[in-house]
């Protein structure tokens, strides 16, 4: 019998640096949502690790209090599925560190963004799902909270993941971060 190869997929959820709706950089709070619901649809796809970036010390201990309750606290015994779901995730301060701790040199950092960019190598959902599971390369797939993730962090990625568009005419790209980071788990790791 033929063993299932699972590519070695990693992903970020950047909370800094971020930009604001003016375009100033900056740190976005985390979300009790997006702990849970990403570390899900991560759990549902194969994610051998998901990082909530953040530089705060603060942030960071609010997740650790959330993971610690669904982890060993009463959460585990509440709900065993949530526990499951939420063994993947890691805390880190920075991209830096979270990229460090994966360890995989020679994989691919890709960010995902809902605006375009001229300068930056551009993959198209099936290019990455080929480098991932025909190439076999490790992916940390980078994904922005506020209004995304400076230019100067996505020009420090490999590529950029072409955004998810929305249905004509209005091709509307305001989702919740939490919406896109499960589509692009389908599309790239879906068993289609």
């Amino acid at each position: 019998m033929n063993e299932i190869y699972v590519p070695k997929l990693s992903i970020g959820l950047v909370h800094y640096p971020v930009k604001d709706r003016l375009q100033k950089t900056v740190a976005t709070n985390v979300t009790n949502f997006d702990i849970h619901d990403i570390a899900r649809a991560a759990q549902v796809y194969g994610v051998e690790k998901y990082y909530i970036i953040h530089p705060m010390k603060e942030q960071l201990m609010f997740v650790e209090r959330v993971l610690d309750h669904w982890r060993t606290g009463q959460g585990a015994k509440f709900n065993p599925m949530r526990k499951t779901a939420l063994g993947a995730v890691e805390t880190a301060e920075s991209v830096e560190k979270a990229l460090t701790d994966w360890n995989h040199p020679e994989g691919l950092v890709i960010a995902t963004a809902a605006r375009s960019s001229e300068t930056l190598k551009k993959y198209t959902f099936s290019e990455l799902r080929q480098e991932m599971h025909v190439a076999k390369r490790p992916v940390f797939m980078l994904f922005g909270t506020g209004f995304g993730m400076t230019e100067e962090l996505l020009s420090s990625c490999s590529g950029v993941l072409e955004g998810i568009r929305g249905a004509p005419p209005n091709d509307y790209r305001h989702l919740s971060v939490r919406s896109a980071v499960s589509i692009c788990l389908d599309r790239v790791m879906g068993p289609w």
